[in-house]
C-alpha cells in the first residue's frame, strides 16, 4: 500500500512481476508563466543514484549564452546536445538560429568524432530544465546536413528538422506528485480495487487486452515488447533510435506530448523506422487526484499532437508512474486509448547500474512480457545490445506492443 487512505481514495500497489518493486494540433496553447510547475521536477525513486555527469565540450569561441554542452555516445556513434539561454532583449528567430548555428559548427570542430549536434534555445527568466517551460526553438543537425542547415540559417532554404514554437505552451495542472514508478498503483474505494484485482488476475494469467487495459501480452508467441517511457530526448533519441536500427528491432515509444512539440522530428524519425508511438500524457503529470476535464485534456492534447505527428491514431496510453484510477481507465477508454501497463521493470531511472539493470532484464524476460525502459536513461543505451541479442539467443523476439496483442 503506497501510503494510507486519504480523500476518501485507497491507493493500492497491484503486484506486477518485474525486476524490481519498482499543424493546428501542434499549436501550443498560451502558457502562463508559473515558477515551479507539475512535470517540470519528477520524483526521484529512493534509493536511486545520480546519474554520472556526462562530458562537455568546449568551444574555441566561448558563447555566453551556451549553458552547456554536453556529449554522449552509444558504442557506435556519438551525439552531443548544447542549451543556450536568452534573455528577453536577445531574443529573436534570427538570433535563434545564429546561434545554433554557431554552436553546432563549434561542436562538430571540438570533437570530429561527433555524428549529429542538437541544440535547444530557452528563454533564461523562465527555464526550468528538461520539463519545464517550452524551449524557444530547437534544431537536430547530423553531420551530412550542415550545410543544408547553414543554408536555412541564411535564409536560402527550409530545413525541416527544426522547432520553432517561440517557446508557448500550456500550463499543466496543479496535481500531486507522488512517489516514483516502483509498482503500478491504483487509487480508489476498496471495491473498486476488488474489481481491479481480478481483471488483473485473468489479464496475467490469459494475457491481452481486457476491457482496454493491457497487463501482460499474448502468451501463445515467443514475443515480448519493448518499451520506453518519456520520450523524446534531444540527446539520448538519436542514440537509442541508432541502437535499435543497427538491431533491428522495432519498440513502443510512450511520448509525452510536450516533448513532441518541442522536438517533432524525432516523432517523425520514429514512424520513418517503424516504431509505433504511444502517449505518456501532455505534461507527464501523475493522473489520480486530477479532474476528468483536467485528465481528458492530459491525454487529447497528447492525442493531437501526436496524430498530426504521426498521420496515424494513437492506440496505447501509459500513465506516468503507473498511477491510475477508475477515472483515468474511463477517460483513456473515451480517447479510444488502451492503458498499457508492464511486467518488467529494471528500473534504469534510478541508476542502479549497468550489471543490475541487465540482470533484471534478463531474470523477467518472458514470453508476453512487456519491458519498460526510459527514452532518457543513460544506463538503458548501455545495456540495450547486450539485452537485445541475449532476447535473441532464447528465442524471444522484442517488437511492438501492437505486435504483442496481434494488432
Amino acid at each position: 500500500m503506497r501510503g494510507a487512505p486519504r480523500a476518501g481514495l485507497l491507493a493500492l500497489c497491484l503486484l506486477i512481476p518485474a525486476a524490481q518493486a519498482s499543424p493546428a494540433d501542434l499549436a501550443p496553447v498560451p502558457r502562463v508563466q508559473s515558477v515551479t510547475v507539475p512535470g517540470e521536477v519528477q520524483p526521484v525513486a529512493p534509493g536511486a543514484r545520480l546519474a554520472p555527469p556526462l562530458p562537455q565540450l568546449r568551444l574555441t569561441l566561448p558563447l555566453p549564452e551556451l549553458e552547456r554542452l554536453e556529449y554522449r555516445g552509444n558504442g557506435f556513434i556519438e551525439v552531443a546536445h548544447g542549451i543556450l539561454l536568452l534573455g528577453q532583449s536577445e531574443r529573436g528567430i534570427a538570433r535563434e538560429r545564429a546561434l545554433a548555428l554557431r554552436v553546432v559548427r563549434g561542436a562538430f570542430a571540438a570533437r570530429p568524432t561527433l555524428a549529429e549536434v542538437d541544440v535547444s534555445v530557452y528563454d533564461r527568466a523562465s527555464y526550468g530544465g528538461f520539463g519545464g517551460p517550452l524551449p524557444l526553438f530547437t534544431a537536430s543537425v547530423p553531420r551530412g546536413r550542415l550545410n543544408d542547415f547553414a543554408a536555412y540559417v541564411a535564409g536560402q532554404g527550409t530545413y525541416e528538422r527544426v522547432y520553432e514554437g517561440r517557446g508557448n505552451g500550456s500550463t499543466p495542472p496543479a496535481a500531486p506528485l507522488r512517489a516514483p514508478e516502483r509498482l503500478i498503483s491504483f487509487f480508489g474505494s476498496a471495491s473498486e480495487w476488488v474489481r481491479q484485482s481480478l481483471q488483473q488476475s485473468v489479464s496475467q494469467f490469459q494475457g491481452g487486452v481486457r476491457q482496454a487495459v493491457l497487463f501482460r501480452g499474448r502468451l501463445d508467441r515467443p514475443l515480448a515488447a519493448l518499451t520506453f517511457d518519456d520520450a523524446p530526448h534531444p540527446l539520448y533519441e538519436p542514440l537509442l533510435l541508432d541502437l535499435l536500427r543497427r538491431a533491428g528491432v522495432r519498440a513502443t515509444f510512450f511520448v509525452i506530448g510536450r516533448n513532441a512539440v518541442a522536438y517533432p522530428y524525432f516523432v517523425r524519425d520514429m514512424v520513418a523506422q517503424g516504431h509505433e508511438v504511444g502517449n505518456h500524457t501532455y505534461h507527464h503529470v501523475r493522473l489520480p487526484g486530477l479532474s476528468e476535464a483536467q485528465v481528458s485534456f492530459e491525454l487529447t492534447q497528447a492525442n493531437r499532437v501526436i496524430s498530426a505527428l504521426t498521420g496515424r491514431p494513437v492506440r496505447y496510453f501509459r500513465p506516468p508512474g503507473g498511477d491510475y484510477s477508475p477515472l483515468t481507465l474511463r477517460v483513456a477508454t473515451q480517447s479510444g486509448l488502451v492503458t498499457t501497463f508492464w511486467t518488467d521493470d529494471p528500473g534504469d531511472f534510478a541508476n542502479p547500474g549497468d550489471a543490475v539493470i541487465e540482470s533484471r532484464l534478463l531474470r523477467h524476460l518472458r514470453r508476453g512480457g512487456i519491458v519498460l525502459l526510459h527514452d532518457n536513461a543513460g544506463e538503458a543505451i548501455d545495456v540495450l545490445p547486450a539485452f537485445l541479442r541475449a532476447a535473441r539467443s532464447r528465442g524471444i523476439a522484442l517488437g511492438t506492443v501492437g505486435q504483442l496483442v496481434g494488432e
